[in-house]
C-alpha cells in the first residue's frame, strides 16, 4: 500500500469524522479507506484510533501522527505547487469551500470552465454556511461573504451582494406593507441561522441607522430555504441579492422598505497567508475576479421594489 495513500486515508477520517465520510470525501470505498486504515496501523504497530460504533477517536500515538501525517501532505502539496511555480503552469489538487447557497448558484456553473482552462488542477469543492478554518481544515481557498476582518489570512476581493427585507405579494396583500423598521416586528420573517446579529435586523435609513428585534416564525440554516417559504407567502426575509435579486427583478419578491437599506457585504477569496501564492490559487483567484467582474445577481435601480399585489 502506497504510504502516502495510508496517511490520506487516515487523515481523511480524523478530519470527516467517519470511515463513509472520508471515503466520499476521497471518492473511494469505505472498505477501502478502512483496509488503509488498518494496514497503517498494522505497518506501525499501533492503534492510531479508538472505534466505537458511532464515532472514533484519536489515540495518544494517532494524535502525534496525525500531527506529522498533516505536515507532510501539506508539503507533498507544495512540492506540487513548486513543479508550477517553475513551470508556471498550475498542477496539483485545490481544496475550495464556499457558502452553500453562493456555491450552488454562482460558483457551481464555473468549474466546468476552470478545469477546462486548467486540465492538470484537481478540484475538491465543499459547500457549508458555517465558518471554516482555512488553516485548520486545510482549504486552499475560501469563499466569504461578510464584513471581512481577520489579519491573519490574505484576500482578494471579488465583489460585493446588497441585503434586502423582502416579501411575496400575496404576502403583502394579505398582510400590509410595513412601512418602517419598527413594523416589521410584527409580522412573520423567516430568520436565517447563521446571521451575525441574530434576530436583530439592522438598517440605514434617512432617519438615521435604527434596528429591530425579529419573531422568527421559521428559523434555517439555509439561504435557499429562506427563499422558498417567502415564495410560498409565509413571511419577510432578510437576504442577499445573489440568491433573491432574479425574484426581486420578475416580482415575484418585493423589496418592502426600498428607502432603507439593509448591509452591503464583500465577497472575497480567502486563503492562508503564505510567503508566495501558489500558482494554482493564484490562477483560481484570477479566474473568480475575472468571471465575477459584472455580478448577474446585482439588482438595478427601481427594479427591487416590484409590484404589490
Amino acid at each position: 500500500m502506497d504510504r502516502f495513500k495510508e496517511m490520506e486515508s487516515f487523515v481523511a477520517v480524523v478530519e470527516a469524522g467517519s470511515f463513509v465520510a472520508a471515503a466520499d470525501l476521497l471518492r473511494v470505498t469505505k472498505a477501502a479507506v478502512s483496509r488503509s486504515v488498518i494496514e497503517l496501523e498494522e505497518r506501525l504497530g499501533a492503534r492510531l484510533l479508538q472505534r466505537t460504533t458511532r464515532r472514533q477517536s484519536l489515540t495518544e500515538a494517532g494524535r502525534a501522527y496525525y500531527g506529522r501525517c498533516k505536515q507532510i501532505l501539506a508539503e507533498l502539496a507544495e512540492a506540487d505547487s513548486a513543479v508550477g511555480a517553475v513551470t508556471g503552469h498550475p498542477v496539483g489538487k485545490l481544496r475550495i469551500n464556499a457558502p452553500f447557497s453562493f456555491g450552488i448558484l454562482h460558483l457551481a456553473p464555473l468549474w466546468g470552465p476552470f478545469m477546462e482552462r486548467y486540465p492538470d488542477v484537481d478540484l475538491e469543492v465543499t459547500l457549508a454556511d458555517r465558518l471554516v478554518d482555512v488553516v485548520e481544515e486545510g482549504y486552499d481557498l475560501v469563499v466569504r461573504i461578510s464584513r471581512l476582518a481577520d489579519s491573519s489570512l490574505i484576500y482578494r476581493r471579488l465583489g460585493s451582494t446588497r441585503i434586502f427585507v423582502c416579501a411575496s405579494p400575496e404576502y403583502l396583500a394579505r398582510h400590509g406593507r410595513p412601512q418602517s423598521v419598527a413594523d416589521l416586528a410584527a409580522h412573520a420573517v423567516i430568520g436565517y441561522s447563521y446571521a451575525a446579529e441574530g434576530d436583530v435586523w439592522r438598517f440605514r435609513t434617512p432617519q438615521g441607522e435604527q434596528e429591530v428585534l425579529t419573531h422568527p416564525r421559521l428559523r434555517t440554516n439555509n439561504g435557499d430555504t429562506c427563499l422558498a417559504a417567502a415564495l410560498a407567502h409565509q413571511g419577510l426575509v432578510l437576504q442577499p441579492d445573489f440568491i433573491i435579486g432574479k425574484h426581486l427583478a420578475d416580482g415575484r419578491l418585493v423589496d418592502v422598505l426600498p428607502d432603507c437599506c439593509g448591509p452591503e457585504l464583500g465577497i472575497y477569496a480567502v486563503y492562508p497567508s503564505r510567503k508566495h501564492l501558489s500558482v494554482k490559487v493564484r490562477a483560481l483567484v484570477d479566474f473568480l475576479v475575472e468571471a465575477f467582474a459584472a455580478p448577474q445577481w446585482q439588482v438595478r435601480a427601481g427594479s427591487a421594489a416590484g409590484r404589490e399585489a
